[in-house]
């Protein structure tokens, strides 16, 4: 056990209601502390920006375990550590030759943690990072380690997968991996709203990854990044426009005020997977993070209108924002995920550190998007009440038949579990 003096999350916006934090070592370790407690919770990079990981009691790192990375080339699959982050697994697998189908815009989270809120990525025919996920170790309340697979348990796989940190804790995850593969990352501005209107599917097929960024105080999308596959030696040049947008003259950040140093190469130019699918760079810790997080998921054949719906409330937001990302992901089988069978558009928004201005805008965004039933992001700030989300998640029901038979006395629950799932 290490006493932590003050535990905060990532951005610094709220701190746990526990310091007591475990370090255990080995899978036998892990399921003494299990045991050992009444309630408990895994504790990841501290990336989410609401409850959802809080305890009142005990916290569980498994970042002292060994992380050794197997990779089964004939099954194409590689097993690692749940605790591992992204950014440390994908310059390995790299130098193997292969890769993994997608990132989200930051490497910094870890592998278990983003799977268990569908976090995701981009890209029209991409899954989220959990739709990669074959196989699952997780220790249950009662300290018995289960194996799970997408070929030998169907449902109970499509359940456990994006688990909310409900069913028990995630100690290794399999995923499906392809071969290794370059990307290059063009970059225009001021995109006019009437050609996304008119030409949005286009614009989201453009590349393997389309990212659409706006502050939505003008008639226009500030910038574009287009992701697309390509070969190392790739030198064409971007064209000088992409329906109406000017191609940038330099490298931006998505918020044109800051230095693009801490992110991925843009102009163009090649680079290895890992080094353009994410927005941030590895080796820098993006903005400390003083920031707050939203998003918001509709069904694709909504996506146009449910950004006309925001684009109303710019001068609402404005004051309030410091940037607003516009993606696609593709359907999912799980059960919590808000991709579940439907090819989604996210609006997320990256908010000025002032809860309680965020806390009255949500309410409002919510009820604009609503007769699209946008979901919220598992893992980022929302107000929108159980009696609302549980008619959002058709498998919600069965997912908390699952939770009880796998932890019956609630070991793994925690406020927000309890509030938003458990109802």
């Amino acid at each position: 056990l290490q006493q932590q003096k003050e535990l905060t999350n990532w951005a610094g916006n709220f701190t746990f209601s526990t310091s007591n934090l475990h370090y255990p070592t080995t899978i036998a370790q892990l399921q003494g502390l299990i045991k050992k407690y009444l309630k408990v919770k895994a504790l990841g990079t501290r990336h989410c920006f609401n409850r959802i990981a809080d305890s009142k009691y005990q916290l569980i790192s498994l970042k002292a375990m060994t992380s050794e990375i197997q990779i089964d080339e004939a099954a194409g699959t590689v097993t690692v550590n749940g605790a591992m982050k992204y950014g440390e697994l994908a310059p390995f697998l790299d130098n193997k030759g292969f890769a993994l189908h997608n990132l989200a815009s930051l490497p910094h989270i870890s592998i278990a943690g983003a799977i268990a809120t569908a976090t995701h990525g981009s890209g029209l025919k991409n899954g989220n990072l959990s739709s990669v996920v074959s196989g699952l170790e997780m220790v249950l309340a009662s300290g018995e380690v289960i194996h799970l697979s997408r070929e030998k348990d169907g449902e109970k796989f499509f359940a456990a997968v994006v688990g909310l940190g409900a069913l028990g804790i995630v100690t290794k995850v399999t995923l499906n991996i392809v071969p290794t593969f370059f990307v290059r990352q063009d970059v225009y501005q001021d995109l006019p709203l009437s050609e996304l209107e008119k030409h949005f599917n286009e614009i989201q097929e453009s590349g393997y990854s389309v990212s659409l960024f706006t502050d939505w105080q003008k008639q226009s999308i500030n910038e574009t990044w287009i992701k697309k596959k390509t070969d190392k030696d790739d030198t064409s040049k971007s064209t000088a426009e992409f329906f109406g947008g000017k191609a940038a003259t330099k490298n931006l950040h998505p918020i044109a005020e800051l230095s693009a140093e801490n992110c991925t190469e843009q102009m163009g130019v090649p680079g290895k997977w890992y080094e353009r699918l994410p927005h941030f760079k590895m080796g820098f810790t993006p903005s400390s993070g003083k920031e707050l997080q939203s998003e918001y998921f509709v069904p694709i054949e909504n996506g146009v209108e449910a950004i006309m719906a925001i684009q109303k409330l710019g001068k609402l937001i404005g004051p309030h924002l410091f940037i607003s990302e516009i993606r696609t992901i593709d359907a999912d089988e799980f059960w919590m995920s808000p991709c579940y069978k439907q090819q989604s558009m996210t609006i997320h928004f990256t908010w000025k550190q002032d809860w309680p201005a965020v806390k009255k805008l949500l309410p409002i965004i919510e009820n604009e998007l609503s007769p699209f039933n946008a979901k919220p992001h598992w893992g980022k700030l929302f107000t929108m009440p159980y009696s609302r989300l549980r008619t959002l998640h058709p498998k919600m029901n069965e997912f908390r038949e699952m939770a009880a038979s796998l932890d019956p006395k609630g070991k793994f629950r925690n406020d927000f579990l309890e509030r938003n799932v458990f109802g």
